[in-house]
């Protein structure tokens, strides 16, 4: 192996922007010893995958996938009532959040997002040497007015998810509608709908409709979530004409393999599966949050959410800190989030029936324990 003493000099350096990245931290899967434990770190869905997606596995072909992604954008775009020429896939919506900023923004321009917004917006925007602008939370979620209060003639991109990840929170239409208002036409919106499938129909935010109206709007999505499919790394997105023609010049070429193409198509096709998945996250969700606000005087306050988590504050004496550590020794991993500024709170993954019961007893005894 050569000695990096030895290498020549000098040696290739990243543009300042690139160093100021700091890396995607995944969820975790083993405590600090190493140890396996049950995962409710990444928001993944615990009733696992469709079977007819596994099925679909076993007999896609090993060859290289249709760099299209033909049938699955048809059957994405005949299920939303989009037009399929509107829709482009990406390797999960991270490829697509990272290619709309490179696509609209660079040096010298800005992209906003929310404080306590999902970590990704500020890598797209450092990677393609744009300046990240951080607009104030609302409660720990998005303001509609704190982000319009940023826009500039230097704003090239705003991402706002619905629902916002690691928060939960939700803006409802008429808000995602204003917000698209006040901005200029030659501001992207990005609106991230990684969680839509959880939120219940009549609550729908208008993002699609918006993103089909209008030039200057994307809507991403991703099979990651409710379909069970985070493994394959499978998004798609949707907008204008041009938005779209932009993605594509700029994607990878074969950006979705063919078992991912496969099993996206058939889990589309079990509505059972999504509705199945759907009414347990809603239930098991409420009735982990109603345990949770019984433990109001011990400090834990779990914030409102529609998405397949919840992030509890830690407003007592027991500290985030010490909860993970402690749901740890109890066979579980959460999400810590002292990175993204929340080191007071723990971003939970609803699970099963058992596991949201194992973990809101030991959150009473260690918060009764911290009095």
């Amino acid at each position: 192996m050569t000695d990096s003493s030895t290498l020549s000099t000098p040696a290739p350096q990243p543009k300042p922007w690139i160093e100021a990245i700091h890396a995607y931290v995944p969820g975790k899967s083993k405590g600090k010893d190493g140890r396996p434990l049950i995962k409710l770190s990444a928001n993944e869905n615990p009733l696992g995958t469709s079977a007819a997606a596994l099925e679909a596995r076993a007999q896609a072909p090993a060859l290289y996938p249709d760099p299209d992604s033909t049938a699955l954008r048809t059957t994405i775009a005949a299920k939303h009532g989009l037009d399929a020429a509107r829709v482009v896939m990406g390797t999960g919506s991270d490829e697509l959040l990272n290619l709309a900023a490179q696509g609209y923004a660079g040096p010298g321009d800005d992209v906003i997002y929310v404080r306590y917004g999902f970590s990704v917006y500020d890598i797209a925007a450092r990677r393609c040497g744009a300046t990240p602008v951080v607009a104030p939370d609302l409660d720990f979620g998005t303001d509609v007015d704190a982000l319009l209060a940023l826009v500039t003639e230097r704003t090239r991109v705003v991402f706002v998810a619905n629902p916002n990840n690691p928060t939960g929170s939700y803006l409802p239409g008429g808000e995602i509608a204003r917000l698209h208002a006040g901005l200029p036409a030659d501001v992207l919106l990005v609106i991230d709908q990684a969680y839509g499938e959880y939120v219940a129909a009549e609550d729908d935010d208008g993002a699609l409709a918006l993103a089909e109206a209008h030039a200057n709007v994307l809507v991403t999505r991703t099979f990651s979530k409710i379909f069970g499919l985070a493994g394959e790394r499978i998004g798609w997105a949707t907008g204008a004409p041009g938005l779209i023609a932009t993605l594509n010049r700029i994607r990878g070429p074969f950006n979705v393999s063919s078992t991912g193409q496969a099993m996206a198509l058939a889990a589309l096709a079990d509505d059972a599966f999504v509705e199945a998945s759907r009414v347990h996250n809603r239930d098991e969700r409420a009735r982990f949050v109603a345990k949770l606000e019984a433990l109001g005087n011990h400090g834990l306050r779990p914030l409102p959410s529609e998405a397949n988590f919840v992030l509890v504050l830690f407003e007592g004496a027991l500290t985030a800190e010490a909860a993970f550590d402690g749901l740890a020794e109890r066979g579980y991993v959460v999400r810590w989030l002292p990175g993204q500024g929340l080191p007071q709170a723990l971003r939970i993954t609803i699970g099963k029936s058992e596991d949201m019961d194992v973990i809101a007893e030991g959150l009473r005894e260690m918060a009764e324990a911290a009095q």
